[in-house]
Order: C-alpha cells, then sequence, then structure tokens
C-alpha cells in the first residue's frame, strides 16, 4: 500500500502545511563558487529539471560549458519550502529538481534538453530506475513562453526517436510554467562533488536525441 502511494500525487488538501521560511544555505556553489541564489546575470535564463534523484542530475549539468551555476531544490508541488524527508514522503507534490542558470549565448535550450533527454528514462511515470515515487518523475519547468514551446516540441522529437528505435513506450514527461523553486538543503547541493564516490542513479535509454 504505501509503494503504490507513493507513486500517486497527493492533492493539494492533503499535502503537508511546509514553512514560510525557506531552508538555510551558504548560497555558495562548492565546485564553482558562483551564486546559487537571485539575481543572475540580466542576460542569462534559467530552466528547472527533473530526472530523477537531484544528484546525479546536477552534476551532469554543472559540467556543461555555458552554465552559469546549478543549485538542487523541489518544485511542482504544494508544500512551501519543503524538507527533503517531507519530500520523500510522497506528500508534498514536489518533484527533486535542479535549476540550470545558463548564458543562451554560449549553450542553447535545445542543447540543454538534448542532455535532459539522453540522460535518464522519460517514460516511467513516478519512478527513476530503482528510485519510486513521485518525486522522482521527469519534468521540466520553463520560465517563459518560448522556453515551454521549444520544450513540448523536443519531448515530441524524442518520442519519434524512440519509437523509431523500437521502444514502444510514451513519455511521462511533465511540462509546465515554473510555479516557485524551493532550494534543497546545503548537504544536497553539488553532494557528488563532496562525495565523489556516492549514489548517482542516472541511466538513459541509449536512444539519442535528434536536437541541439
Amino acid at each position: 500500500m504505501w509503494g503504490a502511494s507513493k507513486e500517486r500525487l497527493v492533492s493539494p488538501e492533503r499535502a503537508l502545511p511546509g514553512r514560510e521560511t525557506p531552508l538555510e544555505i551558504t548560497g555558495i556553489h562548492h565546485v564553482t563558487g558562483r551564486s546559487m541564489t537571485p539575481p543572475f546575470p540580466e542576460d542569462h535564463e534559467e530552466i528547472v529539471l527533473g530526472l530523477g534523484c537531484f544528484w546525479g542530475a546536477e552534476r551532469l549539468f554543472w559540467e556543461l560549458p555555458g552554465v552559469h551555476v546549478t543549485a538542487v531544490g523541489y518544485a511542482g508541488g504544494y508544500t512551501p519550502n519543503p524538507t527533503y524527508q517531507e519530500t520523500c514522503s510522497g506528500q508534498t507534490g514536489h518533484a527533486e529538481v535542479v535549476r540550470v542558470v545558463f548564458n543562451p549565448r554560449i549553450i542553447g535550450l535545445p542543447e540543454l534538453l538534448r542532455v535532459f533527454w539522453e540522460a535518464h528514462d522519460p517514460t516511467q511515470g513516478m519512478r527513476q530506475g530503482n528510485d519510486i515515487g513521485t518525486q522522482y518523475r521527469s519534468v521540466i519547468y520553463t520560465t517563459h513562453d518560448e522556453q515551454k514551446v521549444l520544450a513540448e516540441q523536443s519531448r515530441q522529437q524524442f518520442q519519434e526517436a524512440l519509437k523509431a528505435a523500437g521502444r514502444d513506450t510514451t513519455i511521462t514527461t511533465e511540462i509546465a510554467p515554473l510555479d516557485n523553486f524551493y532550494v534543497a538543503e546545503e548537504y544536497h547541493q553539488q553532494y557528488l562533488a563532496k562525495n565523489p564516490g556516492g549514489y548517482c542513479g542516472l541511466k538513459g535509454t541509449g536512444v539519442s536525441c535528434p536536437i541541439g
């Protein structure tokens, strides 16, 4: 019963109440030394991506040329400023996500989305591999209309690529405008830089995404 409930999104009225105060972090990226909190450079964009456990996902993006800074957190649910334990309970509605702030003159959104699609299996619903629960669902939360259009186009392109590769599965990735990004606890930020032997559950489909 518990496993089933963790794969079903909580309703707003049943979500945990959370708190008004954001979780306290240093705000300094452990790898780059840049600020993980706004304001960001005016000519940069941000997008929020969820592709399973956020530890490995964040490392994937901070290593890309043109990415200014990354931070892990929670988004897509109802509970304000949730903790990790609350998010893992399945009672917040949030997904584990990475905020990616990037310079579009160096790396475009299509290139970021190609990395996103190829790094995980977006057809698994409320799980990613052995990580089971609504917090591990595949999501793209956009910050302006053009991003949403590009994200939806890329989802269709990757769906066609999966079909061409003989995979009869449907992408379940949620695409929606970003409501709120709630920063995760300090120990989760750049976790795999601090713990090089730490867990990373990222595993793609082996299918190339024809964009970027």
